[in-house]
């Protein structure tokens, strides 16, 4: 593959390598997490459903009331410049954009220059040995806002509340934290969506129950359909979790990830590793995704 294994920055008009990215001190995203951002990857070569996210991206940054610089179709360039710059056929991909620069204190109409930034570099969010056999979960102690505090279908830069659910698992030894409403229900986990599967039904928490609409997400409940199971949005508890016959997350970062336990319990009936539809599903993604990607090149 071709160029260096090194971070790349798109900021203020051109390419650079992340030690040379700057942003101001008094730019409102920094300050207080006044932004939105999307994850994406690159598969083969190829930005996975790119469309997609830069849709999901519009609509964040049109309910925070942010303009997109250059529309659309500015955004849409600047991926495609910063993961060429990168030149791998595998990355992650994370998009940007702050309302910029202004005055201290939390009045954004301050700010007037909107700041979008792209990012392309490697990722792993879990050790190798951990997705063989599947991670840990803890239940958090945290709970996830409200959609008429935060709405999870934004994906703004304050993630305050997923960063302090993800120390406090992994202070306690577990790998990832799984986040409960305010009613007790699962939300998701930390950064990802959760599912579990009991005999041929595959379940995932809707929006409403506090989960980010994610587009890996989407894109497994599209596979599970195609191999005849049914798949249901419904809320579900921690019981759940702990009767189901397989549990998994989901996410552009994590991909499918299988989970061994919860709260120190083995979930699942596989003894390790992901069970056999998780298996199934991953191999099917691995097909989905060459078939929805946009070439960077």
């Amino acid at each position: 593959m071709a160029g260096e294994d090194r971070t790349k920055v798109w900021i203020e008009g051109r390419v650079v390598e992340a030690e040379d990215a700057r942003i101001s001190v008094l730019d409102h995203g920094l300050l207080y997490g006044d932004g939105v951002f999307e994850g994406m990857r690159v598969y083969g070569g190829a930005l996975f459903r790119f469309e997609d996210h830069l849709r999901r991206f519009e609509s964040g940054a049109r309910a925070l009331g942010i303009p997109l610089p250059d529309g659309l179709d500015g955004m849409r360039a600047i991926v495609l410049e910063t993961a060429r710059a990168y030149g791998r056929d595998e990355a992650y991909v994370r998009l940007v954009l702050t309302r910029g620069q202004g005055a201290l204190g939390v009045d954004p109409t301050t700010c007037h220059d909107p700041q979008p930034i792209c990012i392309v570099t490697g990722i792993s969010l879990y050790p190798e040995d951990k997705l063989a056999r599947g991670i840990d979960l803890l239940t958090s102690s945290l709970r996830r806002p409200a959609a008429d505090a935060v709405d999870p279908g934004v994906k703004s830069l304050n993630y305050l509340n997923s960063a302090l659910a993800k120390r406090e698992a992994r202070l306690r030894g577990a790998d990832e934290a799984l986040i409960l409403n305010a009613r007790g229900g699962v939300a998701e986990a930390s950064v990802a969506n959760v599912f579990i599967v009991r005999g041929d039904r595959l379940m995932t928490p809707p929006p409403s129950e506090g989960a980010l609409p994610g587009i890996t997400r989407a894109s497994v409940l599209e596979i599970a359909a195609d191999l005849g199971l049914e798949t249901r949005e419904c809320a579900l508890g921690r019981m759940d979790l702990f009767s189901a016959d397989e549990v998994f997350l989901t996410g552009s970062g994590a991909r499918i990830v299988p989970v061994a336990s919860l709260d120190g319990q083995h979930l699942g009936l596989a003894e390790e590793g992901p069970g056999a539809f998780t298996q199934r599903i991953m191999e099917a993604f691995g097909r989905y995704v060459e078939q929805h990607g946009t070439p960077i090149r």
